[in-house]
């Protein structure tokens, strides 16, 4: 790694790589990400009724999808919109991983919920609003659950893996970063999808880095190809919000995939990962369980 970069993230030390730390691989229940699997993450912004979820949760596992992602509990632009539906919205989520064999993820808001959220999710997400809520940080690195740490709308990289850094301060080192876009001076779009931060991430952070085209773009008719630009920028998988019947969702409808789109989706991706597993040598998945292993080993002895 550039000598320059070491230096201008020197605040975030154990975000970055070192020969320790080439790349870091979070297991969730049978999966790994970070691990040289694409891994999609994929469902509703808001957990509505049994019925939506159930329904979702089993397409996008046909689909290829490996986890579902659902909103219990939504920070929202608007304190008059649909806020979720909280410890009922989790239980929900619990029967779908019951059914569908998907790992959950959800977002936590509130340091106070963070246990409550951590029995019923395999992940932790921590939303753009709350980046740099350090109490809720703390508390989520606690639970010994991986976190999905998002951009905050209006953070630099540095900010970014700051907050990282005090997930791992604090004895948790299962942390996935998630760019999501951030808000600029570009109207047409929710916000601006900065996809060259993935491409850095790769170079200078062992950690897991997901692209969020979703709330990048706010339009699904944009999703598919903001996902390609994705693969092609390294990153080791993507959330993505699909529902049933977007027009109707209580929830970031305009975002949304329908079944039909995501399938769609998934498809045209894969000629995409398959092109960018080959231009790796030797294969990426071999090196990174190598090299975690090492990792693993170094830290079992210290």
């Amino acid at each position: 790694m550039r000598e320059d970069w070491r230096e201008r993230f020197a605040e975030s030390p154990d975000c970055l790589k070192s020969t320790r730390r080439v790349q870091t691989i979070v297991p969730v229940l049978d999966l790994e990400i970070g691990g040289g699997d694409f891994i999609t993450m994929a469902g509703p912004c808001s957990v509505e009724t049994e019925f939506q979820l159930m329904a979702t949760a089993n397409h996008v596992r046909r689909a290829g999808a490996r986890i579902l992602r659902g909103g219990a509990f939504k920070p929202r632009s608007s304190p008059y919109a649909f806020q979720g539906l909280g410890l009922e919205g989790l239980k929900m989520l619990s029967r779908a991983r019951e059914e569908s064999g998907l790992a959950i993820v959800t977002e936590v808001l509130s340091e106070e919920d963070a246990p409550m959220v951590a029995e019923y999710a395999d992940i932790l997400q921590i939303g753009t609003r709350n980046m740099e809520n350090y109490a809720l940080l703390e508390a989520a690195a606690h639970t010994g659950r991986p976190v999905l740490l998002k951009r905050g709308m209006a953070a630099t990289i540095a900010d970014w893996l700051r907050s990282a850094q005090l997930i791992l301060d604090h004895g948790n080192p299962n942390v996935i970063l998630c760019e999501r876009g951030i808000r600029t001076f570009e109207t047409a779009m929710r916000n601006t999808f900065d996809v060259a931060a993935i491409a850095l991430l790769k170079q200078v952070s062992h950690l897991p880095v997901i692209a969020d085209p979703s709330h990048a773009s706010g339009d699904s008719a944009l999703v598919p190809a903001l996902a390609r630009i994705a693969v092609a920028a390294g990153a080791d998988g993507m959330i993505v919000e699909v529902h049933p019947n977007p027009a109707k969702a209580w929830s970031d409808g305009q975002q949304s995939l329908d079944f039909a789109g995501f399938d769609m989706m998934m498809a045209d991706l894969e000629p995409w990962l398959t092109l960018r597993d080959r231009g790796l040598s030797p294969c990426r998945r071999g090196v990174a369980r190598r090299e975690a292993a090492q990792v693993r080993f170094m830290e079992a002895v210290r």
